[in-house]
């Protein structure tokens, strides 16, 4: 019997009606503006996204956390006290220590509970490329898919799961080390914007420029032109840091070059968005490399 819950966190940004629809759990990182901390649930009972990016814009500062090993615990011990066992699809090691305190806390726990299961999964992956993962997992679930053998095609395909993004304010980028002051300054003057993605160590790498907005936007599907298999039969996602029309545009010229017919759009949510910032753009597929 295939009776293990599928866990995640709230960096992978699924909507909380995509949580609900694929039956798995998440637990939400934290991230603080002024002096508040706040929760990101999937639902965003503790602040909405529109007012996250608008406080952004207003000059606002945000600051994240990982999950921390006691999160992890408080959550996993009544799954296993009840006989079920747990795949964990953790945020990206590169970018977040979340993952290390899955592994800690799956050790312990494991020891206490001898007859029960816990994996965990570094996704190498964030926000919507995580959560596309994590859809794909539970897809094979719902198909009667083993936890062993969901595990085991994750682990396999995790690096065909593309990341392309782009931003339009460089001063976050910069804030987080990503680019330099003088690149931030420079690029913000002549409306050069990045195009990012995150590489197979599961950091994110600026891999190019484009020269304004539009630019910007159709380099991230000239990326997929590249890389995509089978575009057509696939399921894309798209996140954006409180820009739908942007991301909108994006999902249509998806669909016209390549025929796809499903495209998920929402939110970056606040623990990206912190470091990405208002005006973010990010695609996900899967592909033949990263």
């Amino acid at each position: 019997m295939n009776d293990y819950v599928l866990l995640t966190d709230s960096s992978a940004d699924l909507s909380d009606e995509l949580v609900r629809e694929l039956d798995i759990q998440v637990l939400p990182l934290f991230f603080t503006m002024g002096d508040k901390t706040y929760q990101n649930w999937p639902d965003n009972r503790e602040m909405d996204p529109a007012d996250f990016y608008r406080s952004l814009r207003e000059g606002g500062m945000a600051t994240t956390s990982a999950v921390n090993v006691g999160d992890y615990t408080e959550a996993l011990t009544p799954i296993l006290e009840a006989g079920k066992d747990v795949l964990i699809l953790a945020f990206s090691s590169g970018l977040s220590a979340t993952c290390h305190s899955a592994q800690i806390a799956a050790k312990e726990l494991m020891e206490q509970f001898p007859e029960r299961k816990v994996c965990v999964v570094d996704t190498l992956c964030a926000s919507l490329g995580q959560g596309l993962l994590v859809w794909y997992a539970a897809r094979m679930r719902q198909q009667g898919k083993s936890l062993e053998e969901v595990r085991d095609w994750v682990e396999a395909h995790k690096l065909n799961l593309c990341h392309w993004f782009t931003v339009s304010d460089l001063m976050f980028l910069k804030r987080g080390g990503r680019v330099s002051p003088a690149t931030a300054m420079l690029g913000t003057m002549l409306s050069i914007k990045p195009v990012m993605h995150v590489d197979d160590e599961g950091h994110l790498i600026k891999v190019g420029t484009a020269r304004g907005r539009g630019a910007s936007l159709k380099a991230l599907v000239d990326h997929m032109a590249e890389t995509a298999l089978d575009p057509e039969n696939q399921v894309v996602f798209i996140s954006h840091g409180d820009c739908l029309e942007d991301a909108r545009k994006v999902a249509d010229d998806v669909k016209a070059r390549f025929g796809v017919k499903e495209v998920v759009i929402n939110y970056v949510g606040p623990v990206i968005g912190a470091h990405s910032g208002p005006g973010t753009v990010a695609l996900f597929f899967m592909g033949s490399k990263r």
